[in-house]
């Protein structure tokens, strides 16, 4: 079977930047599953993987414009540090979650502080990076209903999408109720 539209695809991966530096893996841990075409990974990417079949391996490049956008000037901002409602100390790195007026959250990540004012970044941390992975494709299977309705893959016999516990990406500490799920996805 070869990786098509509708298909649930596990992939182990290596994601590197220009440097050849590691900037994620998932060695030592379950493949990456996603539904192919439902936008649950970068673009560029699932692009690169229709086709491919289990077994194979392939080096991907990824520019921006495919991955996480180019930087946009427009996201970085200044807020007066008493219009955030924080009690400690604001330091960059820190990430911040705001409502914009058109009810939309939005992630910021704290790039320069003063007294007076909190510069922050609203693009995503590799917003501007081209993108370099490895991957080796370790399964491809047909999505069930369930997953086509919901957009995305579901281990079996848990509807969660945890995957047992915080080794595998999830916040739940493998204290999900598969019944109810923690959201985990």
């Amino acid at each position: 079977m070869k990786i098509q539209e509708k298909n649930v695809v596990g992939f182990h991966y290596t994601l590197k930047d220009k440097d050849g530096n590691v900037l994620d893996s998932s060695e030592g841990r379950t493949p990456l599953e996603y539904l192919h075409g439902a936008g649950n990974i970068i673009p560029g990417l699932e692009k690169e993987l229709l086709g491919l079949g289990v077994g194979d391996k392939k080096q991907v490049e990824v520019a921006p414009e495919l991955a996480y956008g180019v930087k946009q000037d427009a996201l970085v901002i200044s807020v007066p540090r008493k219009n955030i409602e924080f009690d400690g100390e604001i330091v960059p790195g820190m990430r911040f979650h705001a409502q914009a007026a058109d009810g939309n959250v939005h992630a910021f990540t704290v790039v320069e502080v003063d007294a007076e004012n909190v510069k922050m970044d609203g693009n995503h941390p590799l917003a501007g990076v081209t993108l370099f992975f490895d991957v080796e494709i370790t399964s491809i299977r047909e999505a069930t209903q369930r997953e086509l309705v919901e957009g995305h893959p579901h281990m079996e016999g848990c509807s969660c999408g945890c995957h047992g516990g915080d080794d595998h990406g999830c916040d739940c500490d493998g204290d999900c109720d598969c019944d109810g799920g923690c959201g985990c996805h």
